[in-house]
């Protein structure tokens, strides 16, 4: 039998991939198991493999028990524990444990002296006994418990290799498709880049999961066909480690072409950002290092080799390569490509931008479905909005408006002073309430007085926004945040105010019906309004699940001209 052994474990080590050592501990495992159930009675063994001969020795083992501490009968041991929770209530120092005495599995302290004199209470003695587990039923135990334990440590084994592995791009070969759409790949081969490059590591049996949500759309997968992804979680479950690969996430893109580009793996191109529509288009910016490489060539690579190697292996996924710029509108301007941009309008604390193109360009600049600006706008963290040169006048127009009506109604200053702020670039009471005095008494016609004046009712009225209520007088002008609202007016505004209705945080939390009954309105109008009110509420909640994620989307206020001379308000590229 011993042969039969050696030549069992030496097929499992190569066939599973299991250090021989694992099976060994399983086999004696195994052999014990088996023993146990040869003797009616309940026996402790234990078992010693020879790993060089094959050969195994039995023996039969005793834990050496306190003489004092030991029932010999069930109601016995049961009235000693109940004794012990009686005095471990009255007493706080730690009783001493009974145990109940089994011949076949314990031994007297008194007993053992004799024979084993070196071992002490809670040793374990043992004598030599007769292998005896040849029989049919024994092996047939003994298998099945190898096979148990044979398992357990692949598991171990693949788990302990991927789970310091996850955010790398990992390869295998499609097993099969289930019915949900989920694609098992067989990752046999997969070795991290380190075993590759000293040719050592044994290849590991595991299998990864591609859902269905992570796959890239419409891409026809069949079984035997060679894919690669990105390792996004290792799970370790009862039925095993669970490998979830993403074949969407933009790290997949970075990382193919980090094998592609060699100046990008030795450090001398940068990616600086990625963004993808899974199986249709992507963004990668990038720039160089060193003044002699130009990066955007060296990721195209020879007639399109480079990008054309990443695109195939995403299904056809078509790569624009961006170079990179420090300059936010730069860098926006060429993540446009192939949209030519007229003018660009740049609101830097809220991140957003209005990007100005000729009416033919605007198909090409928002893209089918709005891709083109979206993608621009995760690869570029700024929110675009694009408009033809008449939107943008009219925009203006609307939002040169809602500005006069602020400044005229919270500052108390006629049409000429309202239109001055407007024209040096003011879009809101905190800049004309901060601005540095310096700046402010540049423009024509301001003296220390008027300036003095104007920051004086600026700083008030912030005050008496912050504290509608404290000096008892009810607010009759329209928030910021209301008047600005996407949609509203300044008479609409004017008369919500009128209801109580002075912030947009207040009108998010109206329904239709509340909104119609305080002001006259149809209901679509109404609707719209507060939805657009309420966009603050989802924005939030995208922004605390997922940080890094940017949205194109329309601004909902006018402040795309920066305020206060220390900031540029606007930038244009011809």
């Amino acid at each position: 039998m011993s042969k039969e052994i050696l030549n069992a474990v030496e097929t499992l080590s190569a066939a599973k991939g299991v250090s021989a050592e694992a099976i060994f501990d399983a086999i004696e495992s195994a052999l014990e198991t088996a023993t146990r159930k040869r003797h009616a009675a309940d026996i402790d063994v234990r078992v010693d493999f020879d790993r060089r001969s094959g050969d195994f020795k039995t023996f039969r083992r005793w834990e050496i028990l306190d003489d004092s501490q030991v029932v010999l009968t069930k109601e016995e041991y049961e009235a000693a524990k109940d004794a012990e929770d009686e005095n471990a209530s009255e007493d706080d120092s730690e009783p001493s444990p009974v145990r109940l005495f089994n011949p076949e599995l314990h031994i007297l302290f008194s007993e053992s002296r004799e024979q084993w004199p070196d071992e002490g209470v809670g040793d374990f003695v043992e004598e030599a006994m007769e292998n005896n587990i040849g029989s049919r039923i024994a092996a047939q135990v003994a298998k099945q418990v190898i096979i148990q334990k044979v398992r357990e440590a692949e598991r171990a084994q693949v788990f302990e290799a991927y789970r310091n592995r996850v955010g790398e791009m990992v390869s295998g070969v499609v097993k099969r498709k289930d019915r949900g759409g989920r694609v098992i790949l067989d990752l046999s081969e997969d070795r991290p880049a380190s075993a590759r490059r000293e040719a050592i590591g044994e290849p590991i049996r595991a299998e990864a999961e591609i859902g269905r949500d992570y796959q890239i759309p419409r891409e026809i997968i069949r079984t035997g066909d060679r894919l690669r992804g990105y390792l996004e979680d290792v799970r370790e479950e009862l039925r095993g480690p669970q490998l979830f690969i993403s074949r969407i996430h933009s790290e997949l893109m970075v990382k193919l072409f980090t094998i592609e580009v060699p100046e990008i793996a030795e450090g001398m191109i940068e990616i600086m950002g990625c963004a993808r529509d899974p199986g249709s288009r992507a963004k990668i910016g990038v720039r160089s290092k060193s003044p002699r490489i130009d990066p955007v060539g060296a990721c195209v690579g020879m007639r399109g080799s480079r990008v054309q190697a990443v695109s195939n292996e995403l299904a056809g996924e078509r790569v624009d390569i961006v170079l990179w710029d420090e300059d936010p509108a730069q860098y926006v301007i060429k993540a446009m490509s192939p949209a030519e941009v007229s003018s660009i309008y740049i609101d830097e604390e809220s991140m957003k931008m209005d990007i100005v193109v000729q009416e033919d360009q605007l198909p090409q600049a928002i893209g089918r479905g709005g891709q083109n600006v979206k993608l621009a706008s995760q690869l570029t963290g700024w929110d675009i909005n694009v408009l033809t040169p008449e939107q943008w006048e009219d925009k203006k127009e609307q939002d040169t408006g809602k500005l006069l009506f602020l400044f005229m109604s919270h500052l108390d200053v006629d049409e000429d002073i309202a239109n001055i702020l407007v024209e040096e670039g003011f879009t809101s009471i905190e800049d004309v309430a901060y601005v540095p005095r310096d700046e402010m008494l540049e423009i024509d016609g301001f003296d220390d007085e008027v300036c003095n004046e104007l920051q004086s009712r600026a700083r008030d009225d912030l005050l008496e926004r912050e504290n509608p209520q404290g000096d008892g007088v009810p607010i009759t002008s329209p928030a910021e945040d209301l008047l600005m609202l996407e949609g509203m007016d300044t008479e609409l505004a004017r008369k919500l105010t009128e209801e109580g209705v002075v912030t947009r945080e207040d009108l998010a939390e109206l329904d239709v019906d509340e909104f119609k009954e305080k002001v006259e309105i149809d209901e679509e109008r109404a609707a719209d309004l507060i939805m657009t009110a309420r966009q603050i509420w989802f924005d939030q909640e995208e922004e605390s699940e997922s940080s890094d994620v940017s949205r194109a989307m329309a601004p909902d206020s006018q402040e795309m001209e920066r305020s206060g001379r220390d900031i540029p308000r606007s930038s244009g590229a011809d």
